[in-house]
């Protein structure tokens, strides 16, 4: 229960600010969404934390050992998802004008950093699962994977499709 309550709020969080999508800053060669994905991020980062905690109660041993394996992951995974983000916000800026050399790029370092994202977490099981016990190991990579999923899908639905030129 607890954590279809933590999901509720964290879609609440999350859908205040595609409201701002309607008022996205169109330019000559694309849109600017850096202030929209931003602060889909600060909302994701603020409650990420509290969900997780809400979500999967620790012994205050478990605790101790678990957040600060926590905080160095969320350093970790935060590089590949900035660099991800920086992507679709270059790409979403530059549509209109968009090269075939230039849209190959960007398809070749979107996945570049999905395979990034998916290694830091294969790194970080066995790291969690030597300060929590694999079940709560498991439990976490669930929340944390649900909670990414949702600003991604956020993000590439405000991210219009590229149209094909004439």
């Amino acid at each position: 229960m607890k954590i279809l309550f933590s999901i509720v709020v964290l879609l609440s969080v999350l859908a205040l600010p595609s409201v701002t999508a309607v008022a996205q800053k169109e330019t000559t060669t694309g849109i600017d969404v850096e202030r929209d994905v931003e602060l889909l991020r600060r909302d994701l980062r603020a409650e990420k934390k509290k969900i997780i905690a809400a979500s999967m109660p620790l012994t205050e041993t478990e605790a101790t050992k678990f957040w600060p394996v926590y905080d160095q992951y969320i350093a970790d995974i935060t590089k590949p998802y900035d660099a991800f983000y920086g992507s679709v916000k270059d790409f979403v800026a530059k549509q209109k004008t968009l090269t075939d050399a230039e849209s190959s790029a960007f398809m070749k370092r979107w996945g570049q950093l999905l395979v990034e994202i998916a290694q830091t977490r294969q790194r970080y099981i066995p790291i969690i699962e030597k300060v929590i016990p694999p079940r709560k190991a498991a439990v976490f990579f669930q929340i944390d994977r649900r909670l990414y999923s949702l600003l991604e899908l956020q993000v590439v639905t405000e991210m219009p499709i590229l149209l094909q030129q004439p």
